[in-house]
């Protein structure tokens, strides 16, 4: 089954913010980039998205001028959930607290958060549920880039130490197979 992994476009949030699953919008103008975007994706598809307006105000914009009749969002496709670095410049983080993390993103908790491992649980089980019954139109995700690069170790049979590997810049669509 054809599936198109889209990320947002561009927060608010000033960059070196942790932003995670805080609900911030998008930057303004996005209405060129958003073009880009529509034009690299099928005109029918089953459309699904994280419920962050961050994705939801570009998944509208996918199903409004597109003939896909519905956006099916998933709390499942939200980004990690950060905890207590929500909203906070990765600079203020204390390094005795940060650096266990960066040196095992993928098992190590956040505070009060989560590890990739716990995202890319909900995510898998969000694929098993949605995509195992293989859909007859392609599929489109509009998501984050943590969710995006569990997708893309699950199709490319990747550990999810790899997941960094890829580079995903805002307003990115990759097609691939599941």
């Amino acid at each position: 089954m054809e599936v198109y992994l889209v990320r947002h476009t561009e927060t608010v949030c000033e960059k070196g913010i942790c932003y995670g699953q805080s609900d911030v919008g998008i930057r303004e103008p996005y209405d060129a980039i958003f073009e880009s975007i529509l034009s690299q994706l099928p005109q029918e598809a089953v459309l699904y998205s994280s419920p962050l307006q961050r994705c939801t105000i570009l998944a509208r914009h996918i199903q409004k001028n597109s003939k896909i009749e519905s956006i099916i969002e998933d709390s499942r496709l939200m980004e990690m959930h950060f905890g207590d670095w929500e909203l906070k410049s990765w600079d203020a983080i204390p390094r005795e607290v940060l650096d266990p993390w960066m040196e095992d993103f993928v098992n190590v908790n956040v505070p009060n958060g989560e590890s990739f491992v716990e995202l890319d649980f909900r995510v898998r089980e969000f694929l098993d549920n949605k995509l195992s019954k293989k859909h007859t139109k392609p599929v489109i995700i509009v998501a984050h880039s943590g969710v995006i690069r569990s997708i893309l170790c699950k199709i490319n049979n990747l550990p999810l130490q790899e997941a960094f590997t890829t580079q995903l810049d805002y307003g990115v669509v990759i097609k691939g197979e599941m």
